[in-house]
């Protein structure tokens, strides 16, 4: 069963300083674009972290997150003191210009405020992670990738039952379009007699059914209506014997599109017209999707 590219997981590992979080989330992509957007992890773990990510997720957008929560107590051994003097000097003199400001009533206040201000707590990412808390963190960046492949297996199942409705609607179509094909050839000659019976001139009956021939052999769909449902039955093969199939599918796609793009402009007639177009609208919505499978 196919994979979505859009995915979604989260792990956690309890360190003796706190709780580490790890939140992945992947986009659809053409490659594979891991970004660890956290100071946490040491750059000398980044580059595992990077090669197990591609190697489990394979392709797409992929965000990883890390937060850190220290135990209670642990954060006040980590505070800034020269920086929380400055910002809470500054805090108070601020508030001193204000009418009606008691330094009773509004130290706690103040207190909660700096505390939250940038570096105040310094909670020394950099030995978060360590050599011998390694272990732990490994195991959870490996209980979040397999969650997203959980999450993008759910949203495969949607996509497949999607995408492969809209080809067997195609295919439908493309049956409507060949029960009209003999109205369409009748209209095409009805219209032809009824030019050149306007010009009064008189032609050579064996000459003009010559010359309708070669005309109507330029209007034949037959070769689009075959490959259009080789095109369809090999994107239903694909899709259903290849783990990775989007970018196969997308070339699949193109070829379907190519296909029914010639049977509009051959078609010469109102009826197949508007199959054409359903099936446009079909496949447009089957190629916004594969942008999404894996």
């Amino acid at each position: 069963m196919i994979k979505s590219m859009t995915g979604y997981g989260k792990a956690e590992a309890n360190l003796e300083g706190g709780k580490l979080t790890i939140e992945i989330r992947t986009l659809n992509g053409k490659n594979s674009d891991a970004n660890i957007k956290s100071p946490l992890l040491p750059k000398d773990k980044e580059l595992i972290v990077r090669r197990r990510i591609t190697e489990s997720l394979t392709r797409g957008t992929i965000d990883l997150f890390m937060g850190w929560e220290p135990k209670a107590g642990e954060a006040a051994k980590t505070l800034n003191r020269e920086l929380f003097d400055e910002y809470f000097r500054q805090v108070e003199e601020a508030c001193s210009d204000k009418e009606g400001y008691s330094r009773d009533g509004s130290f706690g206040a103040i207190l909660s405020s700096v505390l939250r201000f940038p570096d105040v707590i310094d909670t020394r990412k950099a030995d978060i992670i360590t050599e011998e808390n390694w272990p732990l963190v490994s195991k959870a960046v490996e209980e979040a990738l397999d969650a997203v492949n959980d999450y993008r297996a759910k949203e495969g199942e949607a996509l497949y039952r999607d995408v492969t409705s809209r080809v067997a609607t195609i295919m439908e179509l493309e049956d409507q379009v060949e029960a009209l094909e003999q109205e369409r050839i009748d209209a095409v000659r009805e219209k032809l007699m009824k030019n050149l019976g306007e010009l009064r001139q008189k032609v050579d009956p064996s000459r003009f059914e010559q010359e309708l021939v070669f005309y109507l052999e330029k209007l034949d769909i037959n070769e689009e209506k075959v490959r259009l449902r080789q095109h369809c039955r090999y994107f239903l093969d694909t899709i259903d014997s290849e783990p990775f199939p989007g970018r196969k599918l997308g070339f699949i796609i193109q070829e379907m599109g190519r296909e029914i793009n010639t049977t509009g402009s051959k078609a010469n007639h109102s009826g197949i017209q508007k199959l054409v177009v359903r099936m446009k609208d079909e496949l447009e919505k089957i190629r916004e999707q594969s942008l999404n499978i894996l």
